[in-house]
């Protein structure tokens, strides 16, 4: 009766997978997107030319690529230092094909195909593929445990390395057209649907990754398994009797690794923060494919919790240093912010998926929040130095950040230099989406774009000069005249709204006053819908749109939950966050008040971190009286810098927030 009832039971999953859509927004992709911008090609550029190369040599300076020689060969011993070492090789690989896709290199194709040589030598004949365990599996990696797979729910990443090889596997298939990669990684897919499932081991991922690679095979392969197995691993959460549920450790209580609660009753965005966010990825990608509705109230509620409670001003997540993960609600501490600039990454993946199933702007609000400010932070101006975490205040006298204001150009553990391959040259893939006949503009980079709509081609233009400006252009060419709607995100910043909730605010009067819009010199009326200026008409080869955004200074306040922010302002422009460092502020930033009478200049700086806009004002600076007996304050010129470009010039202060006027003195000795 039970073989029966279980029959019944896939049969039923199986006709309701086979009658799944996707999507509803589709992203138009980045080989379709040429971009000539002043922020991003340079950012792109320097990616492909300096961080990719880098990033390959490191590998192979600390012994990452040997490991997969050694693996070959089945004998040595794993020379570097964690057993998932092995993706900033998949990372790096997944970068470069994207690099590739756009910019053709005889040279780097032929490296990569070395480099899968040996991956493919590497993996043993069922599929198995980490080399922590294959170089001398009698003395495998500490957290590997004796056997496979004993420790995945902790600390062996083997889901975790075969979810990135499957990421780099996808996306170098689809730059070259080549299968070698592919196979390697189908091989390694196949294995683990056939270890893993109903009937079969059961585990949740420790390290969430593969329920994302599997999807992307599902979608090359349309091998019905891979999404099946994607969806066990997901629905495999929050039943392991091996955690106190009552243990406030997220350790303990399982919550450190999304293990506390089934996916369907999750609504705070709790854990390792960028665990969180593949996690949660996936989940939108599963739901948008089958269509569970309980999986759409989940992430729903887990992307209000995040936004309203868990986000730094510059798009930053996950506070905790101990444990990489967010914090309780509203706990978002300066001095120890953690802001892992993966998490920033996956909080770029996830919010472009709710985005293409929902369709609303707001989701693309918070991503450009991130992309903007909290992820590219993470990447020195040279290309090669770089920071795993992104403070918010960095004081001189007593600093309990987690670690000092310098760039680093490789870390024991490279997450983040490797994940920023990757993202970088992506970028203009989230310019535009398309539903049906209508056309989504979310950012704006200056470039073109080679378009269908309803079938016919349709070319689109920006020309801008975004972030820095506001005055935006829209070259519309189609083919021959047709009819679609064109959507225009009005960024959340432009109507008065720092964040899709009311975790941060503007100050001052609040004025909803919409942009104006015209096509061809003159004033168009328009529709607002989802935070998008919709405009249906029929268009014409070469129609102009023309849009200003508002781009005034304005002061950023917090709710007075966030304990640490109370009575200060942090600084935007546009959608950039500024700081103040100390190199230009009299080799201080812990002493500035920004009363709230302050006003703010702007001024573009072309020889500064390759051309910014930086702000500036008169202030009250404290300072100690010579003879240390007493304070006092003087008026200062203070200038604010964009927050992704501190730490370019050197260590030292660096703050975020100011307060708007002196509430208490507290005297340290040291």
């Amino acid at each position: 009766m039970k073989k029966i009832i279980l029959s019944l039971s896939v049969l039923i999953q199986a006709q309701l997978w086979a009658q799944q859509s996707d999507y509803p927004v589709k992203p138009v992709p980045f080989t379709s997107v040429h971009i000539t911008d002043n922020f991003w090609l340079p950012r792109i550029n320097t990616n492909r030319t300096v961080t990719i190369p880098a990033s390959f040599e490191r590998c192979e300076n600390t012994g990452r690529v040997k490991n997969f020689v050694m693996a070959a060969e089945k004998k040595g011993k794993f020379c570097t230092v964690f057993p998932f070492d092995d993706t900033d090789i998949y990372k790096t690989l997944e970068g470069a094909s994207f690099s590739l896709a756009v910019y053709p290199d005889k040279k780097l194709d032929t490296y990569l195909d070395s480099l899968i040589v040996l991956i493919k030598n590497a993996q043993e004949p069922d599929g198995y593929l980490y080399t922590a365990r294959t170089i001398d599996p009698a003395n495998p990696h500490a957290w590997s445990g004796k056997e496979r797979w004993v420790l995945e729910r902790d600390n062996s990443h083997e889901l975790y390395n075969a979810g990135h090889l499957y990421e780099a596997a996808a996306a170098h298939y689809y730059a070259t057209g080549k299968r070698n990669l592919l196979d390697i990684a189908l091989k390694n897919a196949d294995l683990v649907c056939s270890v893993f499932g109903p009937g079969k081991r059961t585990v949740a991922p420790g390290h969430e990754i593969v329920e994302m690679g599997l999807v992307k095979l599902y979608r090359i392969t349309g091998k019905q398994e891979y999404l099946n197995t994607a969806k066990f691993f997901i629905d495999a959460r929050g039943h392991y009797k091996g955690y106190d549920a009552k243990s406030n450790d997220p350790w303990k209580n399982g919550s450190y690794w999304q293990d506390d609660k089934t996916v369907t009753n999750m609504n705070e965005v709790v854990g390792h923060a960028v665990r969180a966010m593949y996690l949660y990825s996936a989940v939108t990608d599963i739901a948008a494919l089958t269509g569970d509705t309980a999986y759409i109230r989940s992430i729903d509620a887990l992307w209000d919790n995040m936004v309203a409670k868990k986000i730094y001003v510059q798009g930053g997540i996950g506070a905790v240093p101990r444990g990489e993960r967010f914090g309780d609600n509203y706990e978002l501490p300066n001095t120890t912010a953690y802001n892992e600039t993966c998490a920033a990454i996956g909080g770029v993946y996830w919010n472009q998926r709710m985005f293409m199933l929902h369709g609303n702007a707001k989701y693309i609000d918070v991503l450009e929040k991130m992309l903007y400010n909290g992820l590219i932070s993470g990447i020195g101006l040279d290309g090669k130095s770089f920071f795993y975490t992104n403070a918010m205040q960095i004081h001189n006298s007593f600093s309990h950040h987690s670690m000092e204001p310098e760039r680093s150009g490789w870390f024991e553990c490279s997450c983040c230099p490797t994940n920023l391959t990757r993202l970088l040259p992506s970028v203009p893939g989230y310019i535009y989406a398309q539903k049906d006949d209508q056309l989504y503009v979310n950012l704006f980079i200056s470039g073109n774009a080679d378009l269908k709509i309803a079938g016919k081609d349709v070319k689109v233009t920006q020309q801008n000069n975004y972030p820095w400006d506001g005055d935006l252009k829209f070259t519309v060419e189609p083919k021959s005249s047709m009819a679609f709607g064109l959507r225009l995100r009005i960024p959340g910043w432009a109507r008065g709204e720092a964040i899709p909730s009311d975790l941060y605010r503007f100050t001052g009067a609040q004025m909803m006053v919409m942009p104006e819009i015209k096509i061809n010199g003159e004033h168009t009326e328009y529709e607002m819908q989802d935070g998008y200026a919709v405009i249906n008409r029929k268009w014409k080869k070469n129609d102009v749109v023309e849009l200003n955004l508002p781009m005034s200074v304005r002061k950023v306040t917090t709710l007075d939950t966030v304990k640490n922010n109370i009575s200060k302002v942090a600084l935007q422009r546009g959608p950039i966050i500024y700081c103040a460092e100390w190199v230009d502020n009299n080799n201080k930033t812990s002493n500035l008040v920004v009363p709230e009478s302050t006003s703010f200049t702007t001024a573009y700086k072309a020889d500064l971190f390759n051309g910014v806009q930086v702000l500036e004002a008169t202030v009250p600076a404290v300072n100690i009286q010579a003879d240390g007996l007493g304070l006092g304050t003087v008026q200062q010129k203070l200038i604010a810098i964009p927050y992704y470009t501190w730490a370019n010039r050197g260590k030292g202060e660096m703050t975020v927030w100011f307060p708007e006027r002196i509430k208490d003195v507290e005297l340290l000795a040291y």
